[in-house]
């Protein structure tokens, strides 16, 4: 079985971060999409990057930058389907999509998810904490058969991850959380120094 192909989802507004790109921002003296690209890239095949805008900013990375294909930034899902209308082009079955202010995911994500996935094909990733298990929405693996029907849901007007993927049997890989939660993600400035000495842990 072929690897999935990989896709970077950038395409929010930051507005905590005051706005621009976080992938750009730099942690522990590389940019976040560095951290990400150098996680993702051993655990798939080729990889793009959803984000919109001008996309030239992202030049130096060499990666086909995906726009969502639906206005008004109606969340992550719709950089899921700009993955899956990508991969599909290039003749893909599946994707697995990573967020790009979240640079200490796990080394194994691909392989696990995989392992977890329900009848469709889909699985997200999740994380416990005491009896509360808490789902990772924006790392999944998502089998590009389904993109069509994505693409009526949000269409329809569908912005909740679960409420979708729950409908379509989505498995869970579960992830420990010692020494710290690998889907720790960068949301304000103090979240990069969190970040920094998170680093040293990694």
């Amino acid at each position: 079985m072929s690897a999935p192909l990989g896709v970077i989802l950038a395409g929010g507004q930051a507005t905590r971060m005051g706005g621009g790109d976080k992938g750009l921002r730099v942690v522990a003296g590389r940019r976040l999409l560095d951290h990400v690209l150098d996680r993702l890239g051993p655990q798939v095949g080729q990889i793009a990057l959803n984000a919109n805008g001008a996309p030239a900013r992202f030049d130096e990375f060499g990666l086909p930058v995906v726009p969502d294909s639906l206005p008004d930034w109606p969340g992550p899902l719709a950089g899921v389907l700009a993955g899956l209308d990508w991969a599909a082009g290039q003749g893909a079955a599946s994707i697995v999509t990573v967020a790009a202010d979240t640079p200490f995911f796990p080394r194994d994500l691909v392989s696990r998810l995989r392992a977890a996935a329900g009848p469709s094909g889909l699985a997200l990733a999740a994380t416990r904490e005491g009896d509360k298990l808490w789902r990772h929405p924006t790392f999944g693996l998502w089998p590009v058969a389904l993109r069509e029907d994505l693409r009526a849901a949000l269409t329809g007007g569908l912005r909740k991850v679960v409420l979708w993927t729950d409908n379509h049997g989505a498995g869970t890989a579960e992830f420990d959380t010692v020494p710290f939660d690998p889907f720790f993600n960068i949301n304000t400035p103090q979240d990069i120094e969190i970040a920094e000495q998170l680093e040293r842990q990694a």
